[in-house]
């Protein structure tokens, strides 16, 4: 649930901070006052596009953040736990930057993230439903999502795994289109594979062989300055008159104080180790010197091999792993290209196969949307009832485009959702024929008829928020009436913020918003005012009369807002 909207330096917006509720929020307020300004803010904040434009003339940069209460069961708590992201005490904030370039800043409890991560998270926490969002109603491709939504787990688990095959199969298709691809590329691609190869296996490299060979290298091009620095290290301690005999008449000297004071034991003992430890690494240096190498012949090899190296890495790779690496894969590639006729009748049994698996789960999902086709146009006709839409006939029809070849089934009605096309026929007057929806539908039906979809769809989707903008466009007397108990009934145990000229649908509002625009010397402000009982009565009288308002108008919205305590008190008492 939204607890709190903050904005600042957005489009007319100065600063403003608005909490909300539960229950049914109205927004009105004049024409132009910016009402869908505070809708587009949410929007932003949880994903939408965003642009330089929305950015208040002379300031920097527009901020908005959001405050959200997250119950235990929320879905949203699954994708933060994926994200790294902890909720303290069930809140989560969300805040949304954009500069005067158009660039955004997203974060999420103060934790940067991406747009998309925000886009996500957000679509989670509230629906919004705009005054033009009902064009998604219209558009055929929008209708079997639409259905899948309404359904359970059991949708969700067929086209999981529908999904899962149909991705398979279209890799193996694109793997046997690129087999079947010209004759003429394919020699030229494994003539070049073949001399490839041949040069990396002819080079016969072993893994950190260049490594290793510069090391080496290393040592043979210093050897004379090795070669000296060891034997003086060695004549320095085992030379007449140099280091270890020193020492080692320090031993003798320490020997005879341990004969006069015990105590100088641990000294003498800690000396007489070092002695034995030098004279065994003066042993040690006289085998490293004997071992140096001065042989030139071997430098001039590791050359020679460290420049036929490079060289392989130039061509294939950054080392001599990479160049391994592209020779086992172009020897693979050439394998398959070789035997490219097995490869692909192994292909095509392989998409046969899968296929008849798609095809199977194709027919579950088919069986899946029309038990739920069923169960959502009963749900739709019970609220267009109560919409006054009583003669106007709701049908989700349902189309099965069968392959006429398996491998070809992607290209004959096959899609990432199935072969089903789902389209929404409605027929709104007794005796008309079903007919496409975007065909027939008046702009006050379309209201009506998203409106009934909207009051299913929100709980199936477990979002507890839900906004909607300027829906009741289009409507008036007891359809408007009609519409605002749809409304408030969608609030029920819920969060509903709505933006409103109907005065039907403000006296459901358990919390009533004014918004206000203000013009100063140089600059326009938007505000926000919460109405009590005397202001409510104000403002719906100024919905009802448009202009001037009178005792009879507060009358009449006296009366509205006494009929809809009524109408929530009947529906407290039934449930």
């Amino acid at each position: 649930m939204l607890m709190e909207l903050s904005i600042k330096n957005f489009a007319i917006i100065d600063a403003l901070s608005v909490p909300f509720d539960k229950g049914l929020t109205v927004l009105t307020g004049e024409t132009g006052a910016g009402k869908s300004i505070i809708i587009d803010a949410i929007g932003l904040l949880l994903g939408g596009r965003g642009s330089a434009e929305f950015v208040r003339y002379g300031e920097k940069r527009a901020e908005i953040d959001g405050l959200f209460s997250v119950d235990d069961k929320h879905p949203v708590r699954v994708k933060l736990e994926s994200l790294g992201i902890e909720l303290e005490e069930g809140m989560l904030i969300l805040r949304r930057e954009i500069t005067q370039a158009g660039k955004s800043i997203c974060r999420i409890n103060g934790k940067l993230t991406t747009l998309g991560v925000l886009r996500e998270v957000g679509q989670t926490l509230i629906d919004v439903h705009g005054q033009h969002e009902h064009q998604s109603l219209m558009q055929v491709d929008e209708h079997v999502r639409l259905l899948d939504s309404f359904s359970g787990a059991k949708m969700k688990e067929t086209l999981a795994e529908y999904q899962r095959l149909y991705r398979q199969a279209q890799k193996f298709e694109a793997k046997r289109k690129e087999m079947n691809q010209n004759s003429q590329e394919m020699a030229r691609r494994i003539d070049l594979y073949t001399y490839q190869l041949s040069e990396i296996e002819k080079a016969e490299l072993a893994p950190n062989e260049d490594e290793q060979l510069s090391q080496e290298r290393h040592k043979l091009a210093n050897s004379e300055k090795l070669f000296e620095a060891l034997n003086l290290s060695y004549d320095h301690l085992y030379g007449e008159e140099r280091g270890l005999d020193f020492i080692s008449g320090a031993v003798s000297h320490l020997e005879e104080a341990v004969a006069v004071d015990e105590e100088l034991k641990p000294l003498y003992e800690s000396v007489s180790s070092g002695y034995y430890l030098l004279e065994e690494a003066s042993f040690s240096l006289r085998e490293a010197v004997d071992q140096i190498d001065f042989n030139p012949e071997r430098l001039k090899d590791i050359e020679n091999r460290l420049a036929e190296i490079e060289g392989l890495k130039r061509k294939y790779g950054e080392s001599v792993e990479a160049v391994l690496e592209y020779a086992a894969k172009i020897e693979e590639q050439l394998h398959e290209m070789e035997h490219k006729d097995d490869r692909v009748a192994e292909l095509k049994d392989k998409l046969e196969a899968i296929w008849s698996d798609i095809e199977l789960e194709a027919e579950a999902l088919t069986d899946v949307r029309k038990q739920t086709a069923a169960q959502l146009m009963d749900s739709i006709q019970e609220q267009l009832q109560a919409l006054y839409m009583e003669k106007t006939r709701f049908q989700v029809a349902i189309e099965n485009r069968p392959p006429s070849k398996p491998q070809q089934a992607h290209a004959h009605g096959y899609t990432e959702s199935g072969k089903d096309r789902v389209e929404f026929l409605i027929s709104t007057n007794q005796g008309e024929p079903m007919k496409p929806l975007a065909k027939i539908a008046s702009g006050g039906e379309i209201s009506r008829i998203m409106l009934a979809l909207k009051s299913i769809f929100s709980f199936k989707q477990g979002i507890t928020s839900v906004i909607f903008d300027e829906v009741d466009t289009g409507v008036s007397g007891r359809v408007a009436q009609a519409i605002a108990e749809k409304i408030q009934q969608i609030s029920t145990g819920s969060q509903v913020l709505c933006i409103t000229h109907l005065p039907q649908v403000a006296a459901m509002a358990d919390h009533h918003l004014f918004i206000a625009k203000h013009e100063g010397a140089d600059r326009v402000t938007t505000s926000v005012q919460p109405l009590e009982a005397k202001e409510k009565v104000n403002e719906i009288a100024r919905m009802l009369s448009g202009v001037e308002i009178t005792d009879l108008t507060r009358q009449h919205a006296t009366e509205l807002l006494d009929m809809a305590r009524e109408h929530k008190e009947g529906i407290r008492k039934a449930t």
